[in-house]
């Protein structure tokens, strides 16, 4: 086989006449062509599509009871704040109390605010009742929140008497 010739007017010609090397011959279309690979965007979307699987997968796998949990004890901190709004608006006292229902909100009137849990596995642990108002500042008060499918998964719902009803997990 005769070797190939450098094609006029490629950037290597000069090399190759002052090194005496054969270069080598040119690759047809065709062949280029059979050799293709994955482009850098159709790798993209693969491994796009990976990721929003396992972004579903991992939510779908959370534990729905402490999900449960955690929106009653959300819950539980917006209605006990506006109880406690309502106390200091009306100047009536307002406790709330839970019950083997649900809770309910004394000192005002029926209706204003729900009084049962979004889950009827909801329990609440410890004392049961705390004072919302009228006076701007309350002492500092707690509230426990379990889920009978989690009863180690305790959360917290509480305030200094200052700041408002937040949630926090206990240690």
């Amino acid at each position: 086989m005769k070797p190939a010739r450098p094609r006029p007017g490629t950037p290597w010609n000069w090399l190759c006449q002052a090194t005496g090397a054969v270069p080598l011959p040119a690759r047809s279309a065709s062949r280029a062509a059979a050799q293709g690979g994955f482009t850098l965007l159709e790798l993209l979307v693969v491994i796009s599509i990976m990721a929003l699987a396992t972004a579903g997968v991992s939510l779908a796998l959370r534990d729905g009871g402490q999900t449960q949990l955690e929106r009653e004890a959300a819950r539980l901190a917006a209605l006990l704040e506006s109880g406690r709004a309502q106390s200091r608006g009306t100047g009536v006292p307002v406790r709330w109390r839970a019950d083997a229902q649900g809770f309910r909100f004394e000192g005002l009137p029926a209706g204003t605010l729900p009084t049962r849990w979004l889950d009827a596995g909801t329990t609440v642990r410890g004392p049961a009742t705390l004072q919302l108002g009228p006076e701007p500042l309350i002492g500092p008060q707690q509230v426990l929140l379990t889920h009978q499918a989690h009863p180690e998964r305790t959360l917290r719902v509480a305030t200094d008497g200052l700041r408002p009803f937040a949630v926090e997990p206990l240690p």
